[in-house]
């Protein structure tokens, strides 16, 4: 039996997510390596497209995941998990649900794996330009060095900075000594 016949008869010809009947079909779950009915589920363009931008997703299209997280295919389970966590940057009862959900660690894992990664926000200086690693900034303002009597003077440069896991801050070497700096209190030289 092929795989969409077999996905056809599992979800009776619906969207496994939305319950939707309209233009079905099959959706090969990332990360596939031979796509069966064990790593495809039967989905309407309506749920592919809202998953492709989740800024755009209607949370009442998606009220049908209340049922679809319960379903016994393990591929209907992973996908309402990934549209759930999608769904709770906008929605409160998206995490209500998610926090009922339960999903073993390596399902979990696939769950996560096809999840897209998030934006991160852009690194900006004090005058709201855009900072990128290996730039060079002048500092704006007195800054007292936590955990040391040292205070880096305004106009100090740092050269070839770098950027941290938080937007806000880099890190550099303001006179000879290495350190995290507040972003907003640098100055991107021309």
């Amino acid at each position: 039996m092929s795989t969409e016949k077999a996905l056809e008869q599992r979800s009776g010809n619906k969207c496994e997510l939305c319950g939707s009947s309209d233009d079905l079909f099959v959706y090969e779950m990332p990360p596939v390596v031979s796509p069966s009915a064990g790593s495809c589920i039967l989905m309407c363009p309506t749920c592919d497209t809202q998953l492709a931008n989740p800024k755009t997703m209607d949370s009442n299209h998606w009220r049908g995941l209340n049922d679809s997280m319960w379903n016994p295919e393990l591929p209907v389970q992973v996908m309402s998990w990934r549209a759930l966590t999608l769904m709770a940057q906008q929605q409160s009862w998206a995490t209500d649900l998610l926090d009922m959900m339960y999903l073993e660690d390596d399902h979990l894992e696939w769950a996560k794996s096809g999840l897209p990664e998030p934006e991160r926000p852009p690194c900006l200086d004090s005058n709201g330009t855009e900072l990128q690693a290996g730039d060079n900034v002048t500092i704006i303002k007195d800054l007292p060095v936590k955990g040391s009597s040292m205070i880096i003077k305004r106009g100090t440069a740092v050269r070839n900075i770098g950027l941290t896991e938080d937007p806000l801050n880099i890190q550099g070497k303001a006179d000879g000594v290495g350190m995290v700096i507040i972003a907003a209190y640098c100055k991107k030289n021309k």
